[in-house]
């Protein structure tokens, strides 16, 4: 098991570039099974899930040419249907949660599919009813093998229907859409995910003959086709990546420049961190934070303390909340972090409070955070990943921490960030990787 040790307390300078988003990534390349025609996509990140995507897909007969660093072109003309009942299928799918992702596009266009049921990050039950609720609106029938772990899904007749979903669900929302668009008829997606990842796929869609509208609303309308073609697509930058940043340069009281971050697409995010009291200034499509002594949180107008909370876009997305708690440990002031959409995301601050930080987990779901006003550094200790948004969020405080940190299970930081480390070494960070 690898780890990363890291030497705090120095500060870091220098220029950033945000990898493309993996939750993006995860949707738009399951798309090229909805064509037999060649897709390309341009600014995918060389992270562990999404190379394990792409491995799937070519093992299940897509044809795969890697035309630069971050960008592929896949052809899904001649798919091996055998493939999905077989072992290596059941191990492949079955490590890799974003795997459940391919069943829309199967489903639209071979009227069938099959996946093992998926793993993932340890952040508390997520369920799958809201992806197979919508096929079932649409028509088709599955069936679960508590025995050897499979779904199969039947939809050799998909029709278009009205579906009110049970929750926001940007995965769920993806793969009904996906299902529908090449369904006989007109199908009314209310409650509908809004998320600019989501919108990414319904544009990249729109572009191979779908004719979805609504995009970017809680309400889309999706009228069935009988054919997509091929398209070309880039994705964005990956928005947590740039809130990751961000809290780094407040945290180590570094001036940092995040390029290319698609500023219009970021939502309130920014917002948050100013109301952290973190300087940030936008440049052309830039974000420049300068390096600051002190960041102090706002209050609420009556003198209340600020609550951060979670919640389906565009409120802000849970998976920044850890980094505000990080932040925040530093800052002049307390909050209130409120994790509405998970389990178990923040357990974690047990870590942090080990380091030295000043944290009340009220309840597995909120946390109070009592800031330091950096008048006593966070202190280095050894401790392990639990998760992907975790993992990062000790890293950071790893990097403010006054003395050497080891952290394990970088196996789990890895799976959402690319090179994290080799990136944060140019920009001056004590990291070595040590097994």
């Amino acid at each position: 098991m690898g780890a990363f040790e890291i030497k705090g307390g120095k500060p870091l300078k220098g220029e950033i570039i945000p990898q493309g988003a993996k939750n993006e990534a995860l949707q738009v390349i399951s798309a090229v099974l909805l064509t037999e025609d060649k897709v390309t996509i341009s600014n995918i990140p060389n992270i562990v899930d999404v190379n394990k995507l792409i491995e799937l897909l070519g093992d299940m007969g897509v044809s795969i040419t890697q035309d630069a660093p971050d960008t592929y072109t896949f052809e899904a003309k001649n798919i091996d249907l055998d493939f999905f009942q077989s072992p290596v299928f059941k191990a492949k799918g079955g490590s890799l949660r974003g795997s459940i992702m391919i069943v829309g596009p199967l489903l639209a266009r071979f009227g069938k599919a099959a996946i093992p049921k998926p793993g993932g990050d340890k952040i508390g039950r997520r369920r799958l009813d809201t992806h197979f609720l919508g096929f079932e609106k649409l028509g088709a029938r599955f069936d679960y093998n508590p025995e050897n772990g499979f779904f199969n899904v039947d939809a050799s007749n998909l029709k278009g229907t009205y579906i009110l979903l049970d929750e926001a669900s940007v995965t769920g929302t993806a793969n009904v859409v996906m299902a529908a668009v090449l369904a006989k008829g007109t199908t009314t997606l209310y409650n509908a995910a809004c998320e600019p990842y989501l919108q990414q796929l319904c544009k990249m869609l729109n572009r191979m003959g779908a004719k979805i509208s609504g995009i970017g609303s809680n309400l889309l309308t999706i009228e069935g086709v009988t054919k997509l073609g091929g398209t070309t697509h880039r994705m964005l930058p990956d928005m947590i990546e740039i809130g990751s940043f961000i809290g780094l340069a407040a945290m180590t009281g570094s001036e940092i420049t995040i390029k290319d971050v698609q500023y219009d697409e970021l939502g309130m995010i920014p917002d948050i961190f100013k109301r952290l009291g973190i300087k940030l200034e936008r440049r052309g499509d830039d974000i420049f934070i300068p390096a600051q002594e002190h960041y102090e949180i706002e209050t609420f107008i009556d003198g209340s303390i600020m609550t951060i909370a979670d919640a389906p876009w565009p409120g802000f997305t849970p998976d920044l909340l850890s980094i505000v708690l990080v932040v925040a440990t530093q800052s002049k002031g307390s909050v209130l972090i409120h994790q509405k959409m998970f389990e178990s995301r923040l357990f974690f601050v047990d870590k942090l409070i080990e380091m030295g930080a000043q944290i009340i987990l009220c309840d597995p779901h909120r946390a109070t955070v009592i800031g330091l006003d950096k008048q006593m550094s966070l202190r280095g200790i050894k401790m392990t990943s639990p998760d992907i948004r975790a993992g990062v969020s000790l890293l950071i405080a790893a990097l403010s921490a006054h003395g050497t940190s080891t952290i394990y299970n970088i196996e789990q930081i890895e799976r959402g960030y690319q090179y994290i480390d080799q990136r944060l070494i140019a920009l001056g960070a004590d990291i070595k990787r040590v097994e």
